[in-house]
Order: structure tokens, then sequence, then C-alpha cells
């Protein structure tokens, strides 16, 4: 049988993007990042489209000369369809259709969130079996979802408000760090002592999540104690970014390790940026050790937003000729 190739696009926010996968296996993954958007402390959605034009054809040319293929070597194009910032997808979705009516090839439209759960079976080491569980934490999205099979997923828990990756990024806005702020928290917590301070942790039934609550505490708590002393977020930055980031991983664990209760699978993966966090693996690695799970963790390249994971559920999907139209439209929201 011949070797199904795949060529994926990611422009889901403001990384561009490419992969080539052969029979599930990652050959190449290039990502450009965009750095313009320091100086304004978050994602400018204008300046994020504009920058994925400039990018889009450099990346992935260099996704497939690194891979050693040509556009004609391809079986289908994919690329993200949704969520994400809607004119970033629109950039990388017209590209798609684009390739795939000049070449005559199969699209495969791919929904961002079940990629990123879908990364945890690129590694051919270090893969689970499904059943499995998926801990997918983002600056959008913090869900719990129950993978029965790679087209399968669903969502079993996941935040009524505000993500886990806004709550380090407001966090450490809060404490004047720069954009993005969820690594230097991360950063500066491996220094702190994680019970030095205390922030609300939620009370939500379920498996769902809430993350407004505790962003109002460290506010609160941050504006009470620098009127008493004005430095004291410099005197004690280490201790502040360890006790934020334990307190939101111990709500992350929390209903994870309820989930397991739930549905009896001790199979547990961790996706999305969010599970870039050293503190999160390392807490994940430690519970599973002690409540005998077997914990999938995959590399930090495939953590972040990027072409792998849309390549590697392409290929499921193609596999099941799950194919879409030209006529397909982008979604900033989209359920699963």
């Amino acid at each position: 049988m011949k070797p199904v190739t795949i060529l994926a696009i990611e422009s889901s926010c403001d990384e561009t993007s490419a992969s080539v996968c052969v029979d599930g296996k990652i050959l190449s993954n290039f990502i450009a990042n965009q750095t313009v958007h320091e100086k304004y402390g978050g994602v400018v959605p204008e300046l994020a489209s504009r920058a994925h034009m400039q990018n889009i054809v450099p990346v992935v040319d260099a996704a497939l000369s690194t891979a050693g293929y040509k556009l004609t070597d391809i079986d289908a194009v994919a690329f993200t369809q949704a969520p994400g910032l809607i004119g970033s997808l629109l950039v990388g979705s017209q590209f798609a259709k684009s390739l795939s009516l000049a070449l005559g090839k199969p699209l495969i439209a791919v929904h961002h969130m079940q990629a990123h759960v879908l990364a945890n079976l690129i590694d051919e080491s270090n893969r689970p079996e499904f059943p499995f569980l998926c801990l997918t934490v983002s600056g959008g999205h913090t869900q719990i979802v129950l993978a029965n099979s790679p087209l399968d997923l669903k969502v079993i828990g996941e935040t009524i408000d505000d993500a886990a990756g806004e709550a380090f990024d407001k966090s450490a806005k809060l404490l004047g760090l720069p954009y993005p702020g969820g690594p230097l928290i991360d950063k500066y917590a491996k220094e702190g002592d994680p019970l030095k301070f205390k922030f609300a942790e939620p009370q939500i039934a379920d498996l769902d999540f809430s993350f407004s609550g505790l962003k109002t505490s460290v506010l609160y708590f941050l504006q009470a104690e620098t009127k008493k002393d004005e430095h004291f977020i410099a005197n004690n930055l280490n201790d502040l970014c360890a006790s934020i980031q334990y307190t939101i991983i111990h709500i992350l664990l929390k209903k994870v390790n309820k989930a397991v209760q739930n549905t009896g699978i001790k199979q547990v993966c961790i996706a999305g940026g969010v599970s870039a966090n050293s503190g999160l693996r390392k807490s994940l690695q430690e519970m599973g050790n002690k409540k005998g799970w077997k914990v999938y963790i995959p590399k930090f390249e495939y953590c972040t937003d990027n072409g792998a994971m849309i390549a590697i559920t392409a290929y499921h999907k193609y596999l099941h000729q799950q194919f879409t139209s030209l006529d397909i439209s982008p979604s900033a929201r989209a359920e699963w």
C-alpha cells in the first residue's frame, strides 16, 4: 500500500506552523513564532494575521524540504479550521484550500483542541493506549477529554469561565511581568515557596473548572499588600509565582483525580500550551506515581501550537476518508 503523506498547516493564533507526516510519522515540524505582540502585552489579531501571511510560504517550504518531499508528493492538505483568531485561521485555511485545489488533493479540516489531545500519539515510543484521559490546558481552553479512539473524543469537563492559561498570564500581568507571562511564572516559581501565600480555589461541581475567582483573589491580595508595602511584589516575586502556580496546578489535578475515580481509566495525558509548564508536568507525574496511573507527557515542541498535531489528527481522519469541501469556513468558536 502506498504511504499516506500529509502536509498540515496550523495558524490558529500567533504561531505559523507546517508539518509533513507519512503514515503517522512526523518528518518535519516547523514553527514561526511572532514576537511583534510582546510590546502590546498580548496577541494583536490584525498583526497576527499579517505575520501569518509573511510566514506561511517559507514555513511550508521548510517543512517540505526538511522532510525531503515536494508538493506533488503529498496525498492530502490539512489545516486548522477552528477554534482560534478568525483572521489567523483565514490565512491558513485559504492557503490550504488553494493548495488542495491546485494539486487536486483532498482537503482535511482539523479541530485545534482535538489535535492537542492527539499530539500524545506522535511519539511512537511513549504512546497511550485507548481509552485514556487528557487534561487539555491552554490560554483559551481548559478541558478534561475522554479519548476512546482517535476520532472518538468526548469533553467530560471544562472551564465555565476563564482558562488556566489565562489565569497564568493575567496573574503575571498583575505581577508586572512582560508578555507572555505564563513561562515567567514557571521560571520564578522554581525558586519560591509554593505554600507561602494562599489564594482562593473555587468549588465547582463535577469535572468543570473556574479560574475567574482565582484571578480576583490574586488581584485583591496584591492590592492590599502593595498598599502596605510598595515593594511587596519585588520582594516576594518568587514566592508569589510559586504560590499562584501551585494553586492553579492543584485545581487542575484535583479534577483529574476525580475524573480517574469516575471513569476508572488510569491512563492520563496532558496537552496544550500550559502542558509545557514544568510544575504541572512534575506534579502530574508525581500524582501518577503515587496513585498507580500511567502518565504520558508530550515533548515540549508538541505542547504549544504546532503543525505536527494537526498532521497526526489529519492522518487518522484520512484513514476514515473524512475529507471536507472547499466551501468550509474557519470558525473562531466551534463545538466538537
